[in-house]
């Protein structure tokens, strides 16, 4: 499997332009949004800082994500279009959420509709996948005109599942770059030129509004950033994987996007279960409960960068290597992470993690589990914050 130098030094130059337009972009947003007033005021008790904090600065990561793509894609086709123009529709949303904090019916419709931006006019579907079971009559399924809804709830689910996860500094935003960074080594790995433009641009982004985003944050992407990194991974990851029409089709999406998927399945299934609305915010979330564990806003975070990480190695490995060796080395990450944690935590207050896994019994801070607020899975919910 050998590299063109020029496709590298293309998709390196995408990373790097950026990163420096989204550095340097990042403090004229915060300006811009702090005159705006779309400033995130701590208000109950799942926000986690306590002074109020200019959001928005996910306009930045998309200024130099759109600006990279455009200088450095060698064309626009309509599956590029369709995707840009999803992504502009949902920034626009993004903005006006932070500045006005719209309800909940109306976001999930404009997502339903850039969505269908990129299945009807990019034509960009999940119409086929590989049966995992290698049966010799179906080596793979074809869903036929299901491909449409199919391709609309998992991208406007993937675009809730970063948001949902927007609650601790650094933690979308770091999560959307590591997932990026894995689909960037993916996409060179297999020469998708295209792939690899669009996931260098977003990786360079990312890396230049996070370091205004790390705890203490100076800003906060807001929906402006989360849905709009939500929504870019779930469309590439279509172009890019689902198309791929191999075993890696079926599982590499789901490694990548592990984290934010477990948390919005988790989240919807624990309240449906508990007999709340799957749109009834609460403090349940991943990061939530790693707080209440004892864990730092840091180490909640590293925590998080680590599992993204291990699981993007796995989907590198399963796409170089083969299914075999890439479920043996994520067999061994979780039985080592399993066993690693018991070790290190032994008596000592993170402990309450056993009590809450073998249990499921709520934080303290949060005795049923969840908050009187009421907003959908895509609402102000994630972006507590951070």
């Amino acid at each position: 499997m050998t590299l063109d130098i020029n496709f590298l030094l293309r998709a390196g130059a995408a990373l790097l332009a950026a990163g420096a337009i989204s550095f340097l972009t990042t403090p004229l947003v915060k300006a811009l949004a702090t005159h705006m007033g779309a400033i995130d005021v701590p208000k109950d008790d799942r926000r986690m800082h306590t002074v109020p904090i200019p959001r928005m600065g996910g306009l930045a990561i998309f200024i130099g994500f759109l600006l990279s793509v455009l200088a450095f894609s060698k064309g626009i086709d309509r599956e590029l279009q369709s995707i840009l123009l999803g992504a502009i529709v949902l920034v626009i949303l993004g903005v006006l959420d932070d500045k006005y904090t719209l309800g909940a019916k109306l976001k999930l419709f404009v997502q339903i509709m850039a969505a269908a931006i990129v299945v009807f006019y990019g034509d960009l579907r999940i119409d086929r996948l590989t049966n995992p079971f290698g049966s010799s009559l179906y080596s793979y399924w074809d869903f036929g005109l299901l491909s449409y809804p199919i391709t609309i709830i998992w991208i406007v689910a993937i675009t809730n599942a970063v948001n949902f996860i927007d609650g601790l500094d650094g933690l979308a935003c770091g999560v959307s770059c590591i997932s990026s960074v894995n689909l960037l080594v993916i996409a060179l790995l297999v020469s998708d030129t295209q792939v690899s433009i669009i996931m260098a641009a977003l990786t360079g982004a990312c890396i230049g509004f996070v370091p205004y985003n790390f705890n203490p944050a100076k800003i906060f992407m807001g929906d402006t950033g989360s849905t709009f990194l939500g929504f870019t991974l779930a469309t590439v990851s279509i172009q890019g994987l689902f198309k791929a029409y191999t075993v890696i089709s079926f599982i590499v999406p789901f490694l990548l996007l592990g984290l934010p998927i477990f948390d919005i399945c988790f989240t919807v299934i624990r309240r449906i279960a508990s007999g709340k609305s799957p749109m009834e915010a609460d403090r349940g979330h991943f990061h939530h409960r790693l707080i209440d564990m004892g864990f730092s806003q840091k180490q909640s975070v590293a925590i998080a960068y680590l599992l993204t990480g291990l699981l993007g190695l796995a989907a590198v490995l399963l796409t170089v290597s083969g299914a075999m060796k890439a479920m043996i080395m994520l067999g061994a990450i979780i039985l080592v992470g399993a066993i690693g944690m018991r070790v290190i935590l032994g008596d000592k207050p993170h402990a309450k993690f056993w009590h809450h896994v073998k249990h499921g019994i709520p934080s303290a801070s949060d005795p049923d589990g969840s908050s009187a607020s009421a907003e959908a899975p895509h609402t102000d919910e994630e972006k507590p914050h951070e």
